[in-house]
């Protein structure tokens, strides 16, 4: 018997075939190590699948998560803010091919159609200063809005909303969302008309109200949009019916004390569709925005 390690004699008249008994064709042997090589990529591809499958059923899983806070919270107030801060004073026609201004309420005129803004700044410095008393003036196609703004205790985003009305942000800019039921507001501001974009900057929160349920947003107070903490750009909502269930997370700037119930008229009419929270039947466009100064505070 031969010893473990030792090559075994041929028996007499045996042929050589090249290799030892016991010993695969390198035929063989190359299909043995295909094989292998093929079931080690398919471990690796059911791998890299279930990893897939993992995040896939992670996202869904906070998707579903987020629709759930949403029903819970009520409506959003969301804003998508643009960063970038070069600068452009161009303006063209809103990408709406559809766009139908016919008045549908009494004191109403045809609505302009929005224009795009495209031009871009980097934040105002300074506040406006104190002891003053600040109005906005939003010219609509229903009427006027007036505005006090509270400059004590939010300056920062006083001082931007009168910017950005200075710069004629503001003008031919439409009121894309009213919503009537749980909120109660018109969101207006979006440089593109639907709901998106900046001006190119943001401002921190400011005059965030403390307590919960209505949180002081009841009828004319006007507060920034945003798409989460400190991100205020241009867009705003003007709250034109006491009881908005809103959490506590949006800058309180202004209140209305002319106008409220021309918007209220409009709110009326009702969101295309017949839905709660959409484009108002009513179009709502501000066709001009300025600022000035009404009296000394106190």
């Amino acid at each position: 018997m031969p010893r473990l390690g030792l090559r075994a004699p041929r028996p007499p008249g045996a042929v050589w075939t090249g290799r030892e008994p016991g010993v695969p064709s390198s035929n063989k042997r190359e299909r043995e190590l295909a094989r292998a090589k093929f079931e080690r990529q398919q471990q690796r591809r059911l791998e890299r699948e279930a990893v897939r499958r993992k995040r896939a059923l992670l996202t869904g899983v906070i998707a579903g998560l987020a629709v759930v806070a949403l029903v819970v919270a009520g409506i959003v107030l969301a804003s998508r803010n643009s960063t970038d801060t070069s600068a452009s004073a161009s303006t063209s026609p809103s990408a709406s091919a559809s766009w139908d201004g016919t008045p549908t309420v009494k004191g109403c005129t045809t609505a302009p159609q929005p224009t795009t803004k495209t031009a871009t700044w980097k934040a105002p410095t300074g506040t406006l200063p104190a002891g003053k008393t600040y109005e906005l003036t939003l010219d609509t196609n229903c009427g006027k809005v007036v505005i006090h703004m509270d400059a004590k205790n939010a300056p920062k985003t006083s001082q931007a909303i009168g910017f950005l009305a200075q710069q004629g942000y503001y003008t031919d800019a439409d009121c894309p969302r009213l919503t009537t039921s749980g909120i109660f507001v018109f969101q207006c501001g979006s440089p593109t008309n639907d709901g998106q974009g900046g001006p190119g900057f943001t401002i921190k929160d400011e005059n965030l109200p403390t307590s919960k349920g209505n949180n002081g947003y009841t009828a004319g107070t006007v507060a920034m949009a945003n798409s989460g903490a400190n991100t205020n750009g241009s867009q705003f909502f003007i709250v034109y019916k006491d009881g908005s269930n809103l959490a506590p997370s949006y800058t309180i700037w202004g209140k209305v004390v002319s106008g409220l119930d021309m918007l209220q008229r409009v709110a009326a009419a009702g969101v295309q569709g017949g839905g709660t929270d959409g484009a108002p039947v009513q179009p709502l466009v501000i066709t001009k925005a300025t600022t000035r100064v009404v009296a000394q505070a106190g």
